[in-house]
């Protein structure tokens, strides 16, 4: 046959096969050293791949979820008993929640112009009058001391409160010197009077960590058509009412106590309820949908979700601000502005569900087969030649090599 073009080489090439040599070597140390290599491999495919990461399944990673919650529970906090509609917020029973557990209340705030008292000089309410206008009642008793915004609103004259950022944290800047008390002059503000001070000690409803909360928590699985929910089979509900969740001895029991949330996040009940915080309740969805459909449960787990810096840390705990509003008998408009603590819990739904598949089996088993080198290669089988001949020529002795009936594969006889 001639050879062909140089035009036409690169054609040749391409319709071309290729295999590759295997030598073997007759040798106990190297046997051995490549069946125990062969033999990890096996084990890592087994008990790695199939049997833990379940390698054989198709698996599904997009979880539909539904969480409906309900805080029960009665505290009692200045004076007052509290229920539900109270001290949580929202109140739709959503997956995000806050159970207030501490509020700073500043009553009576009506528009108009009056002095800042945000000058942490612990004198608030001493002698005299705040000055408000229209008259509204005297700012509260300040607890704690701000060196720093003591000397940004304290004045003797109005040129002292000029030049400064036009707005504080509790109104605009009118630029006027007015008297706060008998003994003591603040920077003017309009906005709603008296302005709020919160430094003032306050209770905490410390009844909150025997509330329970009942979540109700459905999932769906939509490529296999999987739906199950967190609740016990139909007819059960008289255990359901009497049951509280315990990691160990009820693991399952939707209904959870408010202090046991926290115990389990890492937290202290009393510190929490007096800063504020955020808490994650996860509830995982990991389930093998070969087997029955009463194994597929739900796993708590209990996490703080805002970061703790290493003390002091910027804006700790969790807090917000919200308004009453009203008219009094004269027309004037009213609100009791309120600072609530309290303790958010967020609840989080992840999972993935995984079933029998012959694609991802063949795939993987395939691949356990190629790394030990179980699949043999396709060979043209050769006339076997006699172990003593020696090609024509040969110099000296010749080893007695040994050709394989595979193409391309001989032994070494050591």
């Amino acid at each position: 046959m001639p050879p062909p073009r140089p035009g036409t080489r690169w054609v040749t090439d391409f319709f071309s096969y290729e295999t590759t040599k295997s030598v073997v070597v007759k040798s106990w140390v190297v046997g051995a050293v490549n069946r125990g290599v062969q033999l990890l491999i096996l084990a890592y495919f087994i008990g790695w791949v199939f049997l833990h990461e379940k390698a054989y399944q198709v698996r599904d990673t997009v979880i539909e979820s539904s969480v409906v919650t309900k805080v029960k529970g009665i505290g009692r906090y200045a004076g007052r008993v509290l229920d539900t509609a109270d001290y949580v917020t929202p109140h739709q029973g959503t997956s995000v929640f806050v159970v207030v557990t501490k509020q700073i209340l500043t009553e009576n705030q009506a528009q108009g112009v009056c002095p800042e008292v945000r000058t942490g000089l612990g004198g608030g309410g001493q002698g005299g009058t705040s000055g408000c206008v229209p008259p509204c009642t005297p700012p509260p008793r300040l607890t704690t001391h701000s060196p720093q915004s003591e000397a940004e609103y304290r004045c003797t004259a109005d040129r002292d409160c000029q030049g400064k950022s036009p707005t504080t944290g509790s109104g605009v800047l009118t630029g006027r010197c007015v008297p706060y008390n008998g003994t003591l002059r603040t920077c003017e503000i309009q906005g709603w009077c008296p302005p709020e001070v919160d430094t003032v000690d306050v209770p905490v409803m410390l009844e909150a960590e025997n509330f329970t909360l009942f979540i109700k928590n459905s999932i769906r699985f939509p490529l296999f058509g999987f739906e199950k929910a967190n609740l016990p089979p139909p007819g059960s509900g008289g255990e359901l009412g009497r049951c509280r969740f315990h990691p160990e001895q009820q693991p399952l029991c939707p209904i959870l106590r408010l202090g046991d949330v926290v115990r389990l996040a890492g937290q202290d009940f009393p510190t929490l309820a007096s800063t504020g915080g955020v808490l994650g309740i996860k509830i995982g969805w990991v389930c093998d949908l070969d087997r029955a459909w009463e194994r597929c449960l739900p796993r708590y787990s209990f996490t703080r979700l805002d970061g703790l810096a290493r003390p002091p840390a910027p804006a700790p705990g969790y807090n917000f601000r919200h308004a009453r509003y009203y008219r009094w008998p004269d027309g004037t408009e009213r609100r009791t502005l309120t600072k609530a603590f309290g303790i958010r819990f967020d609840v989080l739904v992840y999972g993935n569900a995984g079933k029998f598949g012959i694609v991802p089996t063949l795939i993987n088993t395939v691949a356990a087969f190629t790394s030990i080198g179980v699949v043999p290669e396709a060979g043209v089988p050769v006339p076997p030649t006699s172990p003593m001949a020696c090609p024509p020529g040969a110099l000296g002795g010749c080893s007695r090599d040994k050709q394989s009936t595979d193409s391309g594969t001989f032994s070494l006889g050591l």
